[in-house]
């Protein structure tokens, strides 16, 4: 299979993917403000509207003129990612959503994979930034958006999530 070929078919199930996840991320919303919860982060929310559709598409432009075949050690890499990310979907239930949502009276998930990283989550995102990319050949891609979500997690995400959970219990 050329890079080619495996670029649209990544793009088509990613598209889908974080179109349900968002459905999902939204009824969990409702339910989370019904319960009264605060938002955190509101200003920068709108920056990973920004970086994950273009990841998305520059993955599907890079790699569509990828004259290479697929790197099947980093396609297999973003397969893998795929049962921890819904672990940690799983495992965070109703509070998991893309936004920062603190529900009174919550307490901060402890079990599944965050008993291994305190935010595996981004663990996830930052694996399949680098391995979407690289398994169409598309580098450049994989180099550019890997920097810049690593520097939006780092720099404000993380540091606006720390702020929210600091009320519940360690």
């Amino acid at each position: 299979m050329r890079a080619r070929t495996l670029a649209p078919l990544i793009f088509g199930f990613l598209s889908v993917q974080r179109l349900l996840e968002l459905r999902v991320a939204r009824s969990n919303e409702r339910w989370a403000r019904e319960h009264g919860a605060t938002e955190y982060g509101r200003d920068h929310y709108p920056l990973f509207f920004l970086l994950h559709p273009g990841w998305m598409l520059f993955t599907l432009l890079e790699g569509r003129r990828s004259g290479k075949g697929v790197n099947w050690a980093a396609f297999l890499l973003f397969l893998l990612a795929q049962p921890l990310r819904y672990w940690v979907i799983r495992t965070l239930g109703r509070y998991w959503n893309t936004r920062i949502l603190i529900v009174p009276g919550g307490e901060r998930v402890t079990g599944g994979p965050f008993r291994l990283l305190r935010h595996p989550n981004y663990a996830v995102v930052a694996l399949e930034m680098a391995s979407a990319p690289l398994s169409v050949g598309a580098w450049r891609t994989a180099v550019a958006f890997s920097l810049l979500n690593a520097a939006l997690i780092l720099l404000v995400r993380l540091p606006a999530e720390e702020r929210a959970l600091r009320g519940y219990q360690q």
